[in-house]
């Protein structure tokens, strides 16, 4: 097995971060992909920048503060 290198950018693991663990992923330059160490999760760039784009619309109105009147 290839050893564990960062890729470029600090990528966090969408699976993961969906259960709202914060766990980096690491980047195997003989197959071209991402993978996390804790859930087994593996993916090109683009499945992983897909994905973590639907866990920032999860908290897209986080710093938003809403106000209700009557």
């Amino acid at each position: 097995m290839a050893q564990a290198g960062k890729g470029r950018l600090n990528y966090r693991c969408p699976s993961c971060f969906m259960r709202d663990i914060d766990m980096d992923m690491f980047y195997d330059s003989e197959r071209g992909e991402y993978y996390c160490l804790r859930c087994q999760y593996r993916g090109d760039e683009a499945d992983v920048l897909a994905k973590n784009e639907m866990a920032r619309f999860r908290y897209g109105a986080m710093m938003r503060r809403f106000t209700f009147e009557d």
